[in-house]
């Protein structure tokens, strides 16, 4: 499955947010990356670059490729209500999010590997697909196996408790996504509606 391998301190420091990690290395060095670094005279940026790269940092900090992501928006685009807060809404959705919500996961990618390694059950069935889309409603659960795999258990920190649209059993090792989330609810830095805006053109 494709996805982003590449130095994710990088990435970061173009945005200038931690948007692949904890960001300790923002703290070193909060550049701009290239050659000359700050010193490099670099121009104010014009709508449509704006527009970029607020969908480039939504990608990355979901970690989908392009064409999911357009199929998201289009998604987002027939459901009704606002657009831009459907799109969130969905990506927050997605299985491997929540994994990483409900803290079982500490990393999104850490949490993309468990489901893609069947360690995940919906409903009471294994579903290996990160981008699996879930209802209000459904139930995420570990495998028996897994419960019982220092190396998965050993990662669950607990969901933190803003996250009020999930639930998470720590004694059954049982979450609940009880339902989609408001968007002053979602703590992502996205600025969604120049996201709308870009594939409106």
């Amino acid at each position: 499955m494709a996805r982003y391998t590449g130095p994710k301190t990088k990435i970061s420091r173009i945005f200038g947010e931690p948007i692949l990690g904890n960001g300790k290395w923002l703290d070193k060095n909060s550049n701009p990356p290239g050659q000359h670094g700050a010193t490099r005279k670099r121009k104010s940026l014009g709508e449509y670059a704006l527009q970029l790269r607020e969908k480039q940092k939504a990608k990355y900090t979901y970690g989908v490729l392009e064409k999911q992501f357009r199929k998201t928006f289009e998604e987002a685009a027939r459901l009704k209500g606002v657009t831009g807060e459907n799109l969130m809404r969905l990506l927050e959705a997605r299985l491997d999010n929540t994994i990483y919500r409900m803290g079982i996961a500490p990393s999104r990618p850490a949490a993309r590997q468990l489901v893609s390694h069947k360690h995940v059950i919906v409903n009471g069935v294994i579903v290996n697909v990160p981008s699996f889309t879930l209802r209000p409603g459904d139930i995420v659960t570990l495998k028996d196996k897994s419960k019982d795999n220092t190396s998965v258990t050993s990662q669950i920190r607990g969901k933190n408790p803003k996250f009020s649209w999930l639930d998470w059993n720590e004694a059954d090792m049982k979450g609940t996504f009880i339902a989609y989330p408001e968007r002053e609810s979602i703590p992502e830095n996205i600025k969604e509606q120049l996201i709308v805006e870009l594939y409106s053109k």
